[in-house]
């Protein structure tokens, strides 16, 4: 039988490794590659403008690739449930295949239009390439429940083995004899939208330092690649959270948007590693990948996983709501200099350093402000280009003491921390240019300035930028105090105290402790 098939795009915005693609090819003799602009993804509060860019990017550059195969990718407005129908329709599809996607909602929606797709006579075949591994076979291997510590997670994929290889992209004789709809009917109803056709203000968009796309996802791996020293050598505690330009790989968004396969990497990963001295899990590059998978795999096995109540290994913390303090945590409004700067990178570029981002989390939450995670959780998926569900939800729980790591007295100084790796502060001068001025013991505090060197700076702090919004010293105690409570409440319910549970952080080495251990204090 010769079918007519959708592969729908979704996370794996790519060529290579992808089975599910590969899968559409055989027996096909119409092929129609199509990615949904859903109202779900549309809701500006819940993606902002960079990840959007991004998305745009990978998109146009996936239709590119297409077009070299004699085929395009058609932009689909409206919900899944509701454009099938029309399109199995249309174009007499006969199969439908997809990449696997974990998150509730993607579950939700697949199933909905999988039960469509029987409805038509449309075979559905998805495969699993967005992970290292499936998912559920992690969870099968460990009886049933998702592992909570990273040593536990180590030890289940040790059981399966390394992940799968990718398999090539599709070349010219995948796709001999196939064909594509190319009318100019076609080309007007399913072009990729422009930022300003999706109601984007493009005007405040300053230089675009991580363009979205497959090609370019593939040639800043190899370009990291060539580096065989700093490979080996990588140990993420060691990088930098305010170096000038990343002190990381930055291959994050592209394989959130699966414009890099995870597997890809890994293997590439192995070829560098080969007959060589390296780093090894949590710290290596092979251990920022199988962290990816934990909180996957966390995702998955817990229930209400980005929420507080209903999530059974959450502590339950009392978090103040204050719209004023998260506003300007948020916009860049309080008063610390390098908790500010960070949240300007933010909003400015879409991407801040892991230890960056442990820093503004840790005040928003558990250090100064007693703001819930779940806010900040929202705030970094509408921002950040690598906002993965499963990861965002897994770090912010992380964070702010409530899931996986539990030493909630160990908290980041907002002035302290920066200047272990900037003592100049050149960091907050390149994103807060109002502080630029400052002589480089101010900078961190400039509300310690006489009045005079504010003068000089051309910044009077409570005019020209913010007095701090709270007294660390003073809240950072009396918040452990707070989640000294909050824990003693959880194991008050419970024979077991949190230390004691499954995903204590005695068991499982965080990046605080490998820190502690090179002698670098938080605060």
């Amino acid at each position: 039988m010769t079918h007519r098939c959708i592969h729908w795009f979704r996370k794996g915005l790519r060529l290579h490794d992808n089975p599910a693609l590969v899968a559409a090819l055989k027996e096909c003799k119409e092929l129609y590659p199509v990615f949904i602009l859903d109202p779900h993804l549309l809701d500006k509060t819940r993606v902002g403008l960079n990840r959007w860019r991004f998305l745009v990017g990978a998109l146009t550059d996936l239709d590119q690739s297409l077009q070299k195969l004699n085929s395009r990718l058609f932009v689909v407005r409206g919900k899944p449930e509701d454009v099938f129908p029309q399109l199995f329709t249309k174009w007499k599809i006969t199969k439908l295949t997809y990449e696997f996607d974990t998150e509730p909602y993607s579950v939700s929606r697949d199933k909905k239009v999988s039960a469509l797709a029987k409805e038509h006579n449309v075979e559905v075949v998805y495969k699993v390439s967005h992970t290292l591994y499936d998912i559920d076979r992690i969870i099968e291997e460990n009886n049933g429940k998702a592992p909570l510590t990273y040593n536990r997670m180590q030890t289940v994929v040790k059981t399966l083995g390394p992940p799968k290889r990718p398999i090539p992209a599709p070349s010219m004789e995948d796709v001999k004899g196939l064909e594509t709809l190319q009318s100019e009917d076609g080309v007007n109803h399913y072009s990729i939208p422009t930022l300003d056709e999706l109601g984007h203000d493009t005007s405040e968009l300053g230089e675009e330092p991580f363009p979205g796309g497959e090609q370019e996802a593939l040639r800043r791996l190899e370009e990291k690649m060539k580096n065989t020293g700093w490979v080996c050598g990588f140990e993420k505690p060691q990088t930098s959270p305010n170096s000038l330009s990343p002190s990381t790989t930055v291959l994050s968004p592209y394989v959130t948007f699966g414009c890099l396969s995870a597997r890809t990497f890994w293997w590439r990963l192995t070829e560098v590693y080969k007959g060589k001295k390296h780093s090894a899990p949590p710290v290596s590059l092979h251990g920022q990948l199988l962290w990816r998978e934990f909180f996957y795999t966390a995702s998955v096995g817990i229930p209400n996983f980005n929420k507080m109540e209903g999530n059974p290994v959450c502590t339950q913390v009392d978090w103040d709501a204050n719209d004023d303090s998260l506003a300007a945590w948020r916009e860049a409004r309080t008063g610390f200099p390098f908790i500010d700067a960070i949240m300007t990178q933010l909003r400015r570029e879409g991407w801040i350093h892991h230890l960056a981002r442990h820093a503004v989390a840790c005040f928003l939450t558990r250090g100064d402000l007693w703001i819930s995670w779940e806010e900040g959780q929202k705030v970094f998926e509408e921002l950040l280009l690598d906002g993965d569900w499963a990861l965002n939800a897994g770090n912010w729980q992380w964070l702010s003491a409530s899931t996986f790591f539990h030493q909630f007295f160990r908290v980041y100084s907002p002035v302290a921390f920066g200047k272990k790796t900037d003592k100049n502060g050149d960091y907050i001068k390149k994103y807060l240019p109002i502080l630029k001025k400052f002589p480089a013991q101010y900078v961190y505090e400039p509300w310690k300035a006489p009045h005079s060197v504010q003068q000089a700076a051309g910044c009077i702090v409570g005019k020209d930028y913010p007095r701090p919004i709270v007294e660390h010293e003073v809240n950072s105690k009396k918040n452990i105090q707070r989640m000294k409570l909050a824990y003693a409440k959880r194991s008050g319910k419970s024979d077991e105290s949190p230390n004691k549970k499954q995903g204590a952080k005695r068991k499982a080495p965080s990046v605080v402790d490998m820190l502690k251990k090179k002698g670098k204090k938080l605060c």
